[in-house]
């Protein structure tokens, strides 16, 4: 008397539980497929937003390492200011002062390294105004780097979306010291004469971080020390160095 009953029952919590088991199913096939969905997102359009935020990286330490060198207190000197002659013998040798470059160099490194750590540390004053770029204030001051967020759109490169979508926050931060190596340009112009440009290549790592994927960069810059004209005594006789014949002339050299 009482057995169609159960069996009703067991048919109905047989059918509850089917029903249950197809929508946990369905739920984790869906969060299955989203993930997937997601990173296949993301692998494809990496190296797109990586890309973008190497170049804007290098925008922002480019601008604070030009306010570090526009700050200090030596300008551009004259190339005849580090030129020295030194007598040697009969002749004379023409060398550079060292110990005015060595200065220069030491002060420029040290007012880059320390915008540097003070951009990084919340020195918003240091950092550009770029469009598209929103700084994150609060991470910067925590000491996490110079962190800033672009939109999706904008570092995948899809103009028509244009600044839609979510916003990637782009982390970078200084490695190692920064290097600096002394760089001498000579060209001849006119006659025994040059033009010289002496200058100091600086190199500042960095460490770019987006999410899932991190690249290493290097902001390289060239500063100009000191330019202009070194000229020597004009010759008597000028062959302008070739291998043709010369004319027999007769030139008066002056009595000494």
């Amino acid at each position: 008397m009482f057995f169609p009953r159960k069996r009703m029952k067991l048919r109905t919590n047989h059918k509850r539980g089917m029903q249950l088991n197809r929508l946990t199913l369905l739920i984790v096939a869906s969060i299955i497929c989203i993930a997937f969905f997601l990173y296949f997102l993301n692998e494809r359009l990496k190296p797109t937003y990586l890309e973008y935020a190497e170049v804007q990286t290098n925008k922002i330490a480019s601008y604070v390492v030009s306010k570090a060198i526009n700050s200090r207190t030596s300008n551009v000197l004259d190339v005849n200011d580090i030129i020295e002659d030194v007598p040697s013998g009969t002749s004379v040798t023409t060398k550079f002062n060292t110990e005015i470059i060595n200065r220069v160099r030491a002060e420029t490194l040290e007012l880059v390294k320390m915008y540097l750590e003070q951009a990084e540390h919340g020195e918003l004053s240091h950092l550009p105004d770029l469009d598209n770029v929103e700084y994150d204030v609060n991470k910067i001051q925590q000491g996490d780097g110079i962190v800033f967020f672009v939109p999706l759109a904008q570092a995948a490169d899809i103009p028509l979306l244009g600044n839609l979508g979510p916003k990637i926050p782009i982390r970078f931060h200084v490695i190692g010291n920064v290097h600096s190596n002394v760089t001498a340009d000579i060209r001849e112009f006119g006659i025994n004469s040059a033009y010289v440009e002496v200058g100091i290549h600086i190199e500042v790592n960095v460490q770019i971080i987006v999410p899932f994927a991190s690249k290493s960069t290097t902001v390289s810059q060239d500063i100009p020390v000191a330019m202009g004209l070194t000229r020597g005594p004009v010759p008597n006789i000028y062959t302008n160095g070739t291998d043709a014949v010369q004319p027999s002339i007769e030139v008066p050299v002056p009595y000494q």
